[in-house]
């Protein structure tokens, strides 16, 4: 791969059809937009309709092919996750080519999903999970389709708390909470492929992660704090270390455009920024996390995943 690469040697997606969660706003919005701009027929899956609404108007302005369209979406909801699910197979006619799990929440306070779920846990990896193994059959329909799946820098020191993922026990930690999500997230991924593979399945799962990226999540993260001083002293955290550290969205998104589009990549691959302890950069293949290849936990996850969402793996 070029050591530089840039969505400049994007090549032409025309003809593709792409689901993009968390598209309104971020890395999702900038990675619908590039897209669109190429020619994908680009499907944003949205939680606010108001958000979602702007967006689409944003997206549609840029694109050079097929007209975006709105899927609503609440991933923290696993009966918004089934009816987004039978939305995007109508709409598409069991022909997804890529799908790319990037919506998500960061160090939110400990509250929980419609479904009772640890609310980062829930909505990172639970809905993202559920939303993959409903859309296996239009993936199957797609052409060398691929799932991009974005882990998180935050993955590393991670632990699965197999006997406690939604923290209903001991003391609450976000910061524990959100990099357990993570690192599900990069554990899917990975069994995800091994599971195409032994089925003999055209469909490849990648990873990605942005490295420290301003996405909005960090300020979110500060104004979900009902606490004036909490959320009033987190706010300045949060803008001093985008104003020093952060990569802008143009950047940030590179990893999973690439991992998303790119000729030569392949299952399991894992994509992140080159540069700073991979903080900042431009796409490079990385390695996964020690614990994220333990063949071990990657069957009790997905295991547990299937008896929380109670949706059949696909493939099983």
């Amino acid at each position: 791969m070029n050591p530089r690469w840039t969505e400049a040697e994007l090549a032409d997606q025309t003809g593709r059809a792409v689901l993009i969660t968390g598209a309104n706003s971020g890395l999702g919005l900038r990675t619908a937009e590039v897209l669109a701009g190429r020619g994908a027929r680009v499907l944003l899956a949205c939680r606010s309709a108001e958000r979602g609404a702007a967006a689409l108007d944003r997206v549609r302005a840029v694109a050079s092919g097929a007209s975006p369209e709105l899927v609503p979406l609440d991933l923290a909801d696993l009966a918004s996750v089934h009816k987004a699910a039978t939305s995007v197979r109508e709409l598409t006619g069991d022909a997804l080519d890529v799908l790319v799990n990037n919506a998500g929440v960061m160090g939110t306070p400990k509250s929980r999903t419609a479904d009772g779920f640890e609310l980062q846990f829930g909505t990172n990896y639970l809905g993202p999970a559920a939303l993959t193994w409903l859309l296996m059959p239009a993936l199957r329909g797609g052409t060398a389709a691929r799932v991009v799946t974005l882990s998180s820098m935050a993955a590393t020191g991670a632990r699965i708390r197999l006997a406690d993922p939604n923290f209903e026990h001991g003391r609450f930690n976000t910061g524990a909470a959100y990099g357990q999500s993570k690192l599900a997230d990069q554990i899917f991924g990975l069994e995800l492929d091994r599971r195409l593979r032994a089925a003999g399945s055209p469909v490849i799962s990648v990873l990605a992660h942005p490295g420290y990226t301003e996405t909005g999540l960090q300020t979110g993260m500060a104004k979900s704090y009902d606490n004036p001083v909490v959320r009033t002293l987190m706010l300045g955290t949060m803008h001093l270390g985008n104003l020093v550290l952060a990569q802008d969205l143009t950047h940030g998104a590179l990893p999973q455009l690439y991992a998303a589009t790119q000729p030569g990549v392949e299952g399991g691959d894992y994509y992140g920024p080159d540069r700073l302890f991979g903080s900042r950069g431009h796409p490079t293949k990385v390695r996964p996390l020690a614990a994220a290849r333990d063949l071990a936990t990657a069957t009790a996850l997905w295991d547990l995943t299937a008896r929380l969402t109670n949706v059949t793996p696909d493939p099983q």
